[in-house]
């Protein structure tokens, strides 16, 4: 049973609190809702299967952000994913409302390469900064600000060419 601040962890409340974080980085990541919700779950359940004591919320939730970087790879680099075939487009449920701009922009920030996704997605929909990221990922500031500036110049490209 993991533990916080000394006491037993109530991973519901955990589920609770950083559930819609772990999926949207899972979803950003992965490109796919169903791919999504399997690496989310699989988070949760290392949560209440692992035996960790975190020191307080803010050390839970950076192990939630790395564990889920971590089931995204594996789930990429399985075998039973590179032999699956997606459901054709439109099944899908939309990333995000109604509004075609939302919906370019999500289908844009899914064509960028991995590690920017993930970026931008910690960023700008999680609100961490270029310090913390940083730490989240076990890379340097510099990089992450590399891959921001990067993912931005990518997505007004990406953008500019679905105006056009």
């Amino acid at each position: 049973m993991p533990k916080l601040n000394g006491a037993p962890l109530d991973c519901g409340a955990a589920l609770e609190r950083w559930g819609a974080m772990v999926f949207r980085l899972a979803w950003h990541t992965l490109g796919r809702r169903e791919d999504a919700e399997d690496a989310a779950q699989e988070v949760f359940v290392a949560l209440v299967q692992s035996s960790a004591s975190f020191r307080d919320e803010a050390h839970l939730q950076r192990w939630l952000v790395r564990c889920t970087i971590h089931r995204c790879r594996n789930l990429t680099l399985s075998a039973w994913r590179r032999h699956t075939v997606p459901f054709p487009t439109g099944w899908d449920v939309p990333a995000y409302g109604p509004d075609p701009m939302d919906q370019s922009v999500s289908e844009a920030v899914g064509r960028l390469p991995v590690p920017y996704r993930q970026a931008i997605c910690l960023h700008y929909v999680e609100g961490y900064t270029a310090q913390e990221i940083g730490r989240l990922l076990g890379c340097p500031r510099g990089t992450v600000l590399s891959r921001l500036s990067r993912a931005r110049t990518l997505l007004r490209t990406y953008l500019k060419e679905e105006v056009l």
